[in-house]
């Protein structure tokens, strides 16, 4: 909180999703929702931390069209506003985005989709500059997160000259790369506002949205003209050859050219790839022979400029992603490369520092990833495999989208297909309806559930689905970060909030088998899992299960927090027979194999969820230490 709230004129080193939020702050911002989501979360994380000490209104929605949603209201009223997601969230978000774009805004409204190529946590690598095209919104790109910090204090005089909604797409390698970053004053908040009605404007019935749509087109060109003077838009240098580069990739091309050193280049560094600022851009154009354009993913820049140079009839040589490449993230190596073969210098071969030595690297063996010590996850698989192998049901697992997405990795491999979020209860719906002879079943988290799976149920129940619904229940948005979600029982800022049950939720949707069970009680667990499924099996309807457990490090770090103790257990050597099922069947970190391949706690990574001495075949393993009593309360 004290490098967020720093004096103006300080420098102080910030994450670049801290310094978006410290920018938004200095725009005197007075409303922030989110659905968390890496790259994207630290901005409303941050925002959170010093919003009872701002004045200001943080929320975590329950998916990211409603964060939109509350935030355009919030812009309506008169008050600043920003809605944050990773990039996926905008695909949930564009109905809102589309219309937003048609209506317009009053106060700022900045829309920040934190992009994500390489995929480092998501499910595809999309490119939402296209967003910004679609939906004629203009889109800022940062490359440092001083810039990231610039551009979102900038972005609300922006969108307020326009009245219209600004997109910023800072990548991971933005979003989570410290710098330093030079703080300015902070504006007083506005928190409250007042609506004035404008119904011709604001209600989109097909008579108005016409309207609407000609003042989009105007307003469009009248942006595209306002970007050639923007800032974060410059000519560097000059030559008969030209390179142009957007977001993080300037920085790589920066750097490259400073390695390089090469004659006669010109650089367009680009921070609002959407739309093209066309005057500038013909500037830098207007006396070179070649282009070279660097970007991320798609050839959004490298299209608006053969499209322009096209129309100005010019013969102008122009390469991009024929040198670039598509897919992945940029790197100083790929830029090197790129640029080397397109000037026709070092033959294109890959940089490499020469003084740098870092030794030989020794071979490691791969580490895939894992579910946590103690995590309820892996104790529901294991019994969900348990009940599925004593029906003797071919099971159809559905993932999703959360840590419990890890159950498509040995042993369990218990999610045939992940799609996206809120995927597993819609197409479990679609199987349920079409396989013969195999079980559907839906494996959600609570988040998750709150986020995209509510509809998806009710639809199920609305055409008699016969599936399982599993909705792992660990209390918080872990995957994330533990940010707390609607059944969480507090708010973004920490405030007491309801929790909203989802068995509760089920049973009002009309779900009439509903089993609820702690996964650290595995035979409770087991008997919850085969009675349900035997319910879809017989009577050939939904059914809901919910695993209810909070996540472990959650439990261990309150734990810590409050100085409790909890349980120690260990392995009693004569009894165990080295079977292995502890740790290739349940696979706990905390278990380790001896040398006689008995197996061994690891007292500093165990939890105490005592899930292993239930599992024990040989009851090789004992509680020899009982945890203090507020242990246990810390499950809910």
């Amino acid at each position: 909180m004290s490098r967020i709230l720093g004096k103006e004129g300080s420098k102080v080193l910030l994450l670049g999703n801290e310094a978006i939020a410290r920018g938004v702050i200095e725009a005197g911002i007075g409303f922030a929702s989110a659905y968390p989501g890496t790259p994207s979360t630290e901005i409303v994380e941050t925002l959170a931390d010093v919003a009872k000490k701002l004045g200001i209104y943080v929320e975590w929605s329950a998916n990211e069209k409603v964060a939109l949603e509350a935030a355009f209201a919030a812009s309506l009223s008169g008050v600043r506003a920003l809605a944050a997601m990773k990039h996926v969230g905008l695909n949930v978000a564009a109905d809102a985005f589309m219309s937003i774009a048609h209506t317009g805004i009053r106060s700022g409204l900045l829309v920040v989709s934190a992009e994500d190529p390489n995929m480092w946590s998501s499910q595809n690598e999309q490119d939402n500059r296209y967003y910004g095209l679609l939906a004629k919104v203009p889109v800022f790109e940062p490359y440092t997160p001083q810039e990231a910090k610039d551009m979102a204090f900038y972005a609300f005089d922006f969108s307020e000259k326009f009245e219209h909604p600004v997109l910023m797409t800072p990548t991971t390698r933005v979003s989570h790369t410290r710098g330093p970053v030079r703080l300015n004053k902070l504006k007083n908040p506005v928190r409250r506002g007042f609506f004035k009605r404008d119904i011709d404007r604001f209600t989109l019935i097909p008579a108005h949205a016409r309207v609407r749509r000609k003042v989009l087109i105007e307003k469009w060109q009248k942006i595209s003209d306002a970007v050639s003077s923007v800032p974060f838009n410059r000519i560097e240098g000059d030559g008969k050859v030209l390179i142009v580069a957007s977001g993080i990739s300037y920085a790589y091309v920066k750097e490259v050219l400073n390695i390089m050193k090469p004659k006669s280049v010109k650089l367009l560094k680009l921070g609002t790839p959407v739309p093209l600022p066309r005057s500038l851009t013909l500037k830098a154009i207007g006396d070179v022979e070649k282009v070279l354009v660097v970007e991320e993913l798609e050839p959004v820049v490298e299209t608006a400029i053969k499209a322009l140079i096209s129309e100005e009839k010019l013969s102008i040589e122009v390469h991009g992603k024929d040198y670039v490449g598509y897919e992945g993230e940029m790197t100083l190596e790929r830029a090197y490369s790129a640029i080397s073969e397109f000037l026709g210098i070092g033959g294109g071969t890959p940089w490499k520092p020469s003084n740098a030595s870092i030794g030989e690297v020794p071979d490691l063996p791969p580490r895939p990833p894992a579910m946590c010590p103690g995590c309820p996850h892996r104790a529901t698989f294991y019994a969900l495999r348990r009940a599925v192998n004593s029906l003797r049901v071919k099971p159809v697992y559905s993932g999703d989208i959360g840590c419990y997405a890890l159950g498509v990795m040995p042993p369990f491999q218990q999610q045939d297909i992940i799609l996206e979020m809120g995927g597993s209860v819609g197409t479990t719906n679609g199987f349920g309806q079409v396989l013969e002879g195999q079980i559907p079943i839906a494996v959600i988290g609570d988040s998750t559930f709150f986020h995209a799976g509510l509809p998806a149920l009710v639809n199920a129940v609305y055409n008699r689905s016969p599936m399982l619904v599993l909705v792992m229940d660990n209390r918080v948005t872990a995957m994330t970060g533990e940010q707390p979600d609607p059944g969480t029982g507090v708010n973004a800022m920490g405030e007491p909030a309801p929790t909203i049950k989802i068995e509760d939720i089920a049973r009002g949707i009309g779900v009439k088998k509903i089993v609820v069970f702690d996964p650290y009680d595995i035979k409770k667990s087991f008997e919850a899992l085969r009675e349900a499924l035997e319910y879809v099996i017989k009577e050939r309807k939904p059914a809901v299960a919910v695993a209810k457990r909070a996540c472990a490090l959650f439990i261990d770090r309150m734990a810590r927090r409050r100085r409790i103790r909890t349980p120690k257990y260990q392995v009693k050597l004569e009894a165990c027979t080295a079977c292995g099922v502890c740790y290739n069947a349940f696979t706990c970190p905390a278990i380790t194999v001896r040398d006689d391949r008995k197996a061994y706690i690891l007292e500093d990574l165990c939890t105490g969820c005592g899930v292993c001495a239930q599992i024990c075949p040989f009851n090789a393993i004992e509680k020899v230490e009982e945890g203090d009593r507020e242990w246990e309360t810390l499950w809910f």
